[in-house]
């Protein structure tokens, strides 16, 4: 069973049995309930917390856990309808409608109920995260001198030079100068929008997409434009027409197992993609989410767009965290010329800075021979995870079409048949037991046909895969016959 699954049902148990103790009374101690759930002392400190946290229990360090006093309900309720008009009115005539819509972020976000396979997670699941080597850095970073003090603003340099050198390449085209950290891919991607897009301009994304981008592009009041995209890649001859028909100065691309499709952009659209923005005056914004999520059959991975452009073309997004933890949100942005300091800018307003002693756990794990293990790990543990969930969707569901199964990132596209209710399959699923994600949120349009992002990461492992698949044969079967 996975920890956090261990966790939410111990958490359950003790919460049901609240009953039996006073307010202010004691709880039995950590140790007696170790020794009746035969949990792990973390297990149960980790279940308390989130007594703790929903206010029900008190922790009093070297007293022990006391259930809490009754809450006494607020003695009048507010009228909160005003807010409806003031966050829809529009300042005047040149206002840009806005829209915060993070529900296709959420999916992939929230962990489902216990006892459900995640065939929909966005991280790897904690049995491949590198828990030990993250803790022993951190645990060393925290002692470097001056750990805790304030980092330089574009973030500790021997961070911005390791990042130099993993988005450059051999070819060591990309400069410690050229890298702004960040917090994390998301925040790389979302500073990257508001220097490169006013209010109300168009952006161009391939069709489908990440729903990340999307969200933060609409609530920045930008308006997604889609473009096509086949096994080989964004379209080069859309993508100019597109930029001719909407004006656009952006474009969004993952070049590298796209995601959802898993697509690599082929050699020969790369230049025609930079080419295509050129002539518009564009910039590209690349962001290389999968990098170290290539599979151990995959073969040798293409540069990075702005290893290939020395016209500052193309800023680079890329972070640590898809490969390690959903915790370690240290990721960088890599950009030429005067675009770099705009982007600067917008970090310094938004964060100020990423906190420092996170920068330095980052060094130190990708400086330890734990990183290198774990990148062998990951790589030939995704490679056996896929093959599972392919020989198991081969095997239960014929009737789904995944056209390509890219040996990088950790989830399949699935097309539906005509007329099958994407929506109508994820609630079934669920209720099989199997959470996946629809199709729907990857479009910044209408979809061509309904689909399924099948993930292989965040699964316990490959048997827990072949049982998703099961259960989600069995949701199929309801939603079909």
């Amino acid at each position: 069973m996975h920890e956090r699954s261990s966790v939410a049902e111990l958490a359950r148990i003790l919460r049901n049995e609240l009953d039996r103790y006073s307010p202010g009374e004691k709880l039995p101690s950590s140790r007696s309930l170790v020794d009746r759930f035969h949990a792990s002392p973390v297990t149960v400190s980790r279940a308390l917390a989130c007594l703790a946290a929903e206010g029900l229990v008190v922790t009093r360090p070297g007293a022990g856990v006391f259930r809490s006093e009754p809450r006494h309900p607020l003695t009048r309720a507010g009228d909160t309808s005003w807010q409806q008009v003031a966050l829809s009115a529009e300042a005047g005539e040149e206002a840009v409608p806005r829209s915060v819509d993070a529900s296709g972020i959420v999916v992939t976000l929230v962990e489902p109920p216990p006892g459900v396979v995640e065939l929909k997670g966005g991280y790897l699941s904690p049995a491949l995260q590198p828990e030990r080597a993250l803790a022993a850095a951190l645990g060393r970073a925290g002692r470097r001198p001056g750990a805790w003090g304030r980092p330089p603003v574009e973030g500790v340099g021997e961070l911005r030079a390791w990042f130099a050198r993993e988005i450059g390449g051999p070819a060591g085209t990309v400069a410690p100068s050229d890298v702004l950290i960040t917090a994390g891919g998301q925040s790389a991607l979302t500073a990257a929008l508001r220097a490169l897009a006013p209010p109300g301009a168009p952006v161009l994304v391939e069709s489908p997409t990440y729903p990340g981008m999307l969200a933060a592009a609409r609530a920045f009041g930008l308006r997604p434009v889609p473009v096509p995209t086949d096994a080989r890649g964004v379209r080069p001859d859309l993508l100019r027409r597109a930029f001719q028909a909407s004006g656009a100065r952006v474009f969004v691309c993952q070049p590298l197992f796209q995601n959802p499709t898993g697509a690599v952009l082929a050699d020969e659209r790369r230049a025609e993609v930079l080419h295509a923005a050129r002539e518009a005056g564009a910039f590209v914004i690349e962001d290389d989410f999968a990098r170290r999520l290539a599979h151990e059959d995959a073969p040798p991975l293409p540069p990075t767009l702005v290893a290939d452009d020395p016209d500052g073309i193309v800023v680079h997004a890329c972070s640590l965290t898809k490969f390690t933890s959903p915790s370690m949100r240290v990721g960088a942005l890599a950009a030429r010329g005067p675009v770099l300091e705009r982007l600067r800018a917008i970090q310094i307003v938004d964060s100020f800075f990423v906190p420092r002693p996170l920068q330095e756990a980052a060094l130190e794990l990708v400086g330890s021979p734990a990183w290198t293990r774990h990148r062998r790990t990951v790589a030939a543990e995704l490679r056996v995870r896929r093959e599972a969930l392919m020989t198991a969707l081969t095997r239960e569901l014929p009737e789904l079409v995944v056209e390509s199964v890219p040996p990088g990132g950790f989830h399949v596209w699935a097309r539906l048949p005509d007329g099958m209710d994407e929506d109508a399959l994820t609630a079934a699923a669920l209720r099989a037991g199997v959470a996946v994600t629809t199709g729907r949120p990857y479009y910044a349009a209408e979809p061509p046909a309904a689909h399924l992002r099948l993930g292989f990461a965040s699964a316990a492992g490959a048997g827990e895969l072949v049982d998703g698949v099961r259960r989600l044969r069995a949701a199929w079967d309801e939603v079909s016959g």
